[in-house]
């Protein structure tokens, strides 16, 4: 006979593969299916996800899970509510009326709209004539009402649907008929699974909503202005909610969420295909000048007050290693880079500057193209993947110069791979042994919701038992000198990469394809 339990599910959406974890109230994992998805790299610096597979791929995963769970004598109702923790920024389109993709999903590394963001810079800068002075205000207001760094966000949603608008003439049809709907990737997930074109539900998850260039942080809604400023209709946007929630069978939750960073003055990294560094800075809205994001981190329910957050994003983290295997053919499998590594006490001198999409925080420059330098003839591979652990480490350094700093992610497997960054760094790296952090955000907000276990966002004490067993330190055990030197150097290597892009001329454009 079966046995009822209580449990979470995460459903965990990444850039390159979704999962659907089964957790306990204290994060064990139950039971959890994972499942790779199709990639598409139409031209260079182009990355596009099919909206269809990735929904196919997530249903699947909870299918399994499910069959997992029945197996180990639990009944299929002993999950009482799924939380979504997902890549953010990626932008979907779909057809109100159908309820199908109109294009495929630009995923949020992709580079192509870098000329129409040099676009938006210039009227913002500029004041140009594009618009009209009465939208040009409101949309200025709106605008200046956010983080100076805010313009720069090549990898934000906006420009992205602008670009399928002016692109794609059946993208363009929809939205002059007032037939179109966006949304990142949760908003896609959740108009899916809990019924499509017949329920009608188009709901934008808060922390999601605000990395679109169309969220205003001080209404906490979508702004007006702002989406006049993209020339985009008021209608393509859902209903901005709270991270906390219940929707029909499904709770939204928002990849900005990390189970060890809810308390103010807290940081936390994870290290997935990109590295995405969030400092909580409590209940307020604090601006940086230093190249960061204010943005909300996440509301734990719809009455409450959004937690904000300083945040730093890696464009290039296990994505460099996963170059190293499936480009250079080095490694065979990604958690080989560690090993390969290890063979080397240093990286002979070698720099990898990881920028295959440009450079994020806390350089913003999209005409950066990824470079090694140091190499000579006694270079390895080893040398080599050790310079590409080091670039995430590096990159890391440059966001937050001195706390300590809890990781999670696929990439923190790795012990060598923690003692860089803590040795780069300078600074304590700590590591739970349940590293599903991101996944368990979703879970902790989800169950949070329905009262679950106790949990309550709102009271952090509440999950004094949750993932505490295992917990690793790495502390740096390098020295100050040599940490020193080797950080000129990798700024060094930084300067020598950027712009590249914008010194190469059409014939060589041509050349490239």
């Amino acid at each position: 006979m079966l046995e009822k339990g209580e449990f979470v599910g995460s459903l965990d959406c990444g850039t390159t593969s979704v999962r659907f974890i089964v957790f306990d109230k204290y994060a064990q994992i139950i039971a959890q299916h994972q499942l790779e998805f199709p990639q598409y790299y139409p031209n260079p610096g182009w990355h596009e996800h099919n909206p269809l597979e990735i929904q196919a791929h997530a249903e699947a995963c909870i299918e399994e899970t499910v069959k997992s769970l029945v197996a180990k004598g639990f009944t299929k109702d002993s999950v009482k509510v799924i939380g979504i923790t997902n890549q953010r920024e990626t932008a979907f389109v779909w057809s109100r009326k159908t309820g199908k993709p109109l294009c495929n999903a630009i995923v949020w590394d992709d580079s192509r709209t870098k000329n129409l963001v040099a676009h938006y810079e210039h009227i913002l800068h500029n004041k140009g004539l594009e618009i009209s002075p009465g939208v040009w205000k409101k949309g200025q207001e709106a605008i200046d009402a956010l983080p100076p760094v805010f313009h720069y966000r090549l990898y934000f949603s906006a420009t992205k649907v602008r670009w399928m608008i002016d692109n794609y003439p059946e993208v363009a049809k929809a939205h002059e008929n007032d037939d179109m709907c966006f949304g990142t990737l949760e908003s896609w997930l959740v108009y899916n699974l809990v019924g499509g074109v017949k329920k009608g539900l188009h709901v934008s998850e808060m922390s999601n909503a605000a990395r679109t260039l169309l969220f205003n942080t001080a209404t906490l809604s979508y702004d007006p202005a702002l989406l006049k400023f993209f020339g985009l209709r008021q209608s393509i946007v859902g209903d901005v909610v709270s991270t906390s929630q219940i929707y029909g069978h499904i709770a939204a939750g928002s990849l900005a969420v990390y189970l060890s960073c809810l308390t103010k003055g807290e940081a936390k990294c994870t290290y997935g295909t990109g590295g995405f560094l969030v400092y909580c800075t409590g209940n307020e809205i604090v601006k940086s000048g230093h190249g960061l994001l204010s943005t909300v981190a996440f509301q734990p329910g719809p009455d409450a007050k959004p937690v904000f957050a300083l945040e730093g994003s890696i464009s290039s983290a296990g994505s460099a290693i996963t170059w190293l295997k499936d480009s250079m053919h080095m490694i065979s499998s990604s958690s080989q880079v560690n090993d390969l590594a290890a063979q080397e006490p240093t990286s002979g001198g070698v720099y990898f500057v990881t920028a295959f999409s440009g450079l994020l925080a806390p350089y913003w420059d999209s005409s950066a193209t990824g470079m090694m330098i140091g190499i000579t003839q006694y270079t390895n591979p080893s040398h080599l993947a050790r310079a590409t652990i080091e670039a995430t480490a590096f990159q890391t350094r440059a966001i937050i110069q001195s706390m300590n700093l809890k990781v999670d992610g696929g990439m923190t497997n790795g012990d060598l791979a923690m003692s860089i960054v803590a040795d780069i760094n300078g600074t304590d790296v700590i590591r739970p042994e349940m590293r599903e952090s991101t996944a368990l955000g979703s879970a902790l907000l989800a169950g949070s919701a329905i009262g679950l276990f106790g949990w309550d966002l709102t009271r952090p004490e509440t999950l004094s038992e949750v993932n505490t067993k295992g917990t690793m330190i790495f502390k740096p055990e390098m020295s100050d000198n040599i940490r020193e030197k080797r950080w000129a150097n990798w700024q060094r290597a930084v300067e020598r990469c950027r712009g590249w892009e914008a010194g190469i001329d059409e014939e060589e454009e041509d050349l490239l394809g």
